[in-house]
């Protein structure tokens, strides 16, 4: 039982220890599949397990760590089973937990040069490799990883406003559709824009930015003496998967000389399969672009990233410079990773992209993708010759939209959305998949997200059966 205040065990129980952390990982990874991906509790329950005072005196550590094997770790969803579809799966990947854990281990300050140059300099090569592949400036691009992003969307926003605004933004317009993931309009609010700054622009029946209703919406401001200044676009929005037209937005860009964000949280990484890469002609022309890494590239939360065409755009909207930071400056090649985003102190997350993509090889990351994205075609198929299924918004970047609505009933809009919400009801809380609805053109659909590379077919044919079954009981 640990007793010194320098908060230290032995040896012998530090490597016991770690076996069993390791052991209990790697048995999770190699059992997932026979797991149920849904966790249920209530609060009452969590109280229950875990509300304590905290503990004046010590435990036995080997106790400890098996109750949280026991409690803890059951009582979360697996969001890198194969059933689990919902929201953006996070598939993970071995390599990078322990890169993680390597990282976390020696407590790793990467936030500057002085403190960890192999840091930063990871940071700076993982960073270029992404330059290259969605062919950003080379020479003057620049990046940073974040939490996530949500978090890049918002280094990105601070950065445009500050290039094209100044300190005066009171005029400031800034226009993206009604698809925008949230975190985008979060970050917004957080810079301090009012409501009435921000223009959301409808889209079309494929759910793509309406380019005419944004030149009449950016035509209007501009008579009305305001200042568009940003237009964020969407790479893989996580309702549909659809992409934006970029090629036409980047066009108004430079005419209107607005900043253009694109948000490729969900499907930037679709660039590294060849039918993504069709879908995703453009994105090269952003100011910025917000990639996660923690979804398709199949690396453990947290990590989101930023990158930019030029990186002093970065350092120009963040470099401060306090006394207690004067003597480790560095050169201008030594980057100072606190100089280009919001955070200080910062964790190594460079390292587990590095290592997981120096183990399996790049290659091995665009086969998985591209399965990944012909696995959603072949579901879409199997849906359209389905008598029970109805195909609502086709595969894209691995999403595929859908309800039941068989072919040989007849049932009112109101009675299908019951119905295809009964069916992800008890989907979920039968555990057997994460399988949950979103509401597209006011009608409740479910939804797949399948950028697991290891979810099957016949994981999915699984799952439809299950659902028929359900609906079945319902109807």
């Amino acid at each position: 039982m640990p007793q010194s205040h320098k908060l230290q065990l032995s040896k012998k129980e530090m490597k016991q220890y770690g076996y069993q952390v390791i052991d209990t990982i790697v048995e999770h990874f190699h059992t997932e599949h026979s797991k149920k991906p849904v966790a249920f509790a209530s609060r009452d329950e969590m109280d229950t397990l875990f509300k304590t005072e905290a503990p004046e005196n010590a435990s036995d550590f080997k106790e400890v760590l098996d109750f949280v094997t026991k409690e803890v770790l059951p009582n979360s969803n697996i969001v890198s089973h194969p059933k689990s579809y919902s929201f953006v799966p996070g598939p993970s990947n071995y390599v990078s937990v322990m890169a993680d854990t390597l990282a976390t281990g020696f407590n790793i300050f990467s936030g500057g040069w002085a403190a960890s140059p192999a840091a930063a300099e990871l940071e700076i090569v993982t960073m270029n490799w992404l330059l290259k592949l969605f062919k950003f400036p080379a020479k003057k691009g620049g990046g940073i990883f974040t939490s996530g992003g949500s978090m890049a969307n918002l280094t990105a926003l601070v950065t445009a406003r500050r290039q094209r605004c100044g300190d005066d933004f009171s005029k400031a317009i800034i226009y993206l559709s009604d698809q925008a993931h949230s975190s985008n309009i979060k970050a917004i609010r957080v810079l301090g824009f009012k409501k009435e700054q921000v223009r959301i622009i409808p889209t079309d029946i494929e759910f793509k930015m309406a380019i005419n209703k944004l030149k009449n919406a950016i035509a209007k401001d501009r008579l009305e003496g305001l200042q568009p200044f940003c237009i964020l676009a969407s790479a893989g929005t996580t309702n549909t998967g659809t992409v934006d037209p970029l090629n036409e937005i980047s066009k108004i860009c430079k005419a209107e000389k607005l900043w253009f964000h694109i948000d490729g949280a969900y499907g930037a990484a679709a660039i590294l399969s060849k039918k993504g890469s069709q879908l995703l002609k453009g994105i090269e022309k952003a100011d910025s672009l917000t990639i996660d890494p923690h979804k398709w590239l199949y690396q453990p939360y947290e990590m989101g990233c930023l990158i930019v065409r030029n990186h002093k755009w970065l350092s120009q909207t963040f470099t401060e410079k306090p006394e207690y930071l004067r003597d480790i400056e560095g050169n201008t090649s030594e980057i100072n990773f606190y100089d280009h985003g919001i955070q200080l102190t910062r964790r190594f997350r460079a390292l587990k992209f590095y290592m997981s993509i120096k183990t399996f090889g790049l290659n091995a990351f665009k086969k998985a993708v591209t399965y990944n994205i012909d696995l959603a075609d072949k579901v879409e198929y199997l849906l359209r010759k389905s008598p029970h299924w109805e195909v609502i918004s086709p595969a894209t970047l691995a999403v595929i939209n859908f309800r039941y609505n068989p072919i040989s009933k007849s049932f009112s809009e109101k009675e299908l959305d019951s119905i295809n919400q009964e069916i992800s009801r008890r989907i979920v809380e039968s555990r057997e998949a994460l399988l949950v609805t979103t509401v597209l053109q006011n009608q409740v659909v479910l939804r797949m997200c399948l950028i697991n590379p290891r979810t099957t077919l016949e994981d999915i044919k699984e799952t439809l059966l299950l659902g028929e079954s359900f609906a079945k009981e319902i109807v």
